[in-house]
């Protein structure tokens, strides 16, 4: 009789995989991680939109002012008379905030997709051209810069219809007017003589501001990051003895509140400055008075030009309508609307307003970068 075989502890037993015909389909869901990031980079950078749009916004509208005002005969001397003016004959929350409501719309909607589609970028190029790559932070500043620009292509084609909403409610009221045009009233106007595809008028200059721009934002942010991350390296390793080093035993990637600051506030400097052309020639365009123009069929009938006037003077100012968009009756494109303006005033029409921009830009994005990342980092 043969003897029985030995036995196996029941510990050793091999454990089998079993198949619940499911692993097909979870393997297809998307990673609840990476849901978690997407809803992170919209609530956050929708909150970190607000808040420097809110800081930015009396800036923006002196801007917009003075970019939209009459070639031949301006309004303004510069930027403090927009202010003066703008206060002493509309006051400050008409004067400085009227139409903020679709700005911080568009604020959240920007930012939010901003920090959204640059992740996918991101994402995108280590799952394709770089595929050695193990982390984000890892990337070359090169195909940084790559996924700004491919964030702020996306990004355009949402802001270009809240800009245009925006651009028509910071334009100057004409004397005796005791309230302009709200965001329901501008959108029913411009689809009714544009259609849909009037909200998208100045995409172009829209497109080439966000996608220069985007690029030199998230670029600027992410070099002045790692040269802090550098430094606060060297400093903890000639330090490493001391166990009061005022940057012992801190995460490499946090970096203290004051350095987000300035690498935020370079990054809004870099954003606005390279591409501010191609801003004012958009400003000009979304600012054109709405209502029906000429068509490839013939001519619609237009309303008469009102005259401006100036708010701190009783001049009437008669514009002519080759000079100033805002009463034209043909349309203007983006290239024939900046070749008018280059001839008429060079490269310091293409530039008006760009100081008082750049220095709302700074303190703006520093505050969207500081809360964005306070955020994430408070989440975490």
């Amino acid at each position: 009789m043969a003897a029985p075989p030995p036995s196996i502890p029941f510990r050793d037993l091999p454990i089998l995989p079993i198949d619940t015909g499911q692993s097909s389909s979870t393997s297809s869901n998307p990673s609840p991680t990476k849901t978690s990031e997407a809803l992170k980079d919209i609530l956050f950078g929708s909150i970190a939109g607000c808040v420097g749009k809110t800081i930015e916004y009396p800036f923006d509208t002196v801007k917009v002012r003075l970019q939209s005002q009459p070639l031949q005969h301006p309004i303004y001397s510069g930027p403090l008379d927009c202010f003066r003016q703008s206060i002493r004959s509309e006051g400050v929350t008409r004067g400085l905030y009227r139409g903020i409501s679709a700005p911080l719309l568009g604020a959240a909607i920007e930012t939010s997709s901003l920090f959204f589609s640059y992740r996918i970028a991101q994402d995108l190029l280590l799952k394709t051209i770089y595929k050695g790559v193990s982390d984000r932070k890892a990337l070359p500043m090169t195909a940084l810069l790559a996924c700004g620009a491919l964030s702020g292509a996306f990004t355009s084609l949402l802001l270009t219809p809240i800009e245009l909403v925006k651009c028509q409610m910071q334009v100057p009221l004409q004397v005796g007017t005791a309230r302009g045009p709200g965001p329901l009233s501008i959108i029913g106007n411009v689809f009714r003589h544009h259609g849909m595809l009037g909200f998208w008028r100045g995409q172009i200059g829209t497109l080439i501001r966000e996608t220069g721009g985007s690029a030199a934002w998230f670029g600027s942010y992410e070099g002045m990051s790692a040269l802090f991350q550098k430094f606060h390296a060297r400093h903890a390793q000639s330090s490493a003895s001391s166990a009061t080093a005022p940057f012992a035993g801190k995460s490499p990637t946090s970096l203290p509140i004051h350095q987000q600051l300035l690498a935020g506030a370079t990054a809004g400097v870099a954003y606005n400055f390279v591409f501010y052309p191609a801003d004012t020639i958009k400003s000009r365009m979304q600012t054109e008075k709405v209502g029906p123009v000429k068509s490839l069929t013939g001519l619609a009938p237009t309303e008469p030009s009102k005259p401006l006037q100036s708010p701190s003077t009783s001049a009437t100012i008669t514009p002519l309508p080759s000079t100033d968009p805002t009463v034209s009756a043909q349309r203007q494109t983006f290239w024939s609307s900046g070749k008018t303006l280059w001839k008429q005033q060079g490269l310091r029409g293409m530039y008006r307003g760009c100081g008082i921009t750049v220095g709302r830009a700074a303190p703006s994005s520093a505050f969207i970068f500081a809360v964005y990342e306070g955020l994430r980092g408070w989440w975490e």
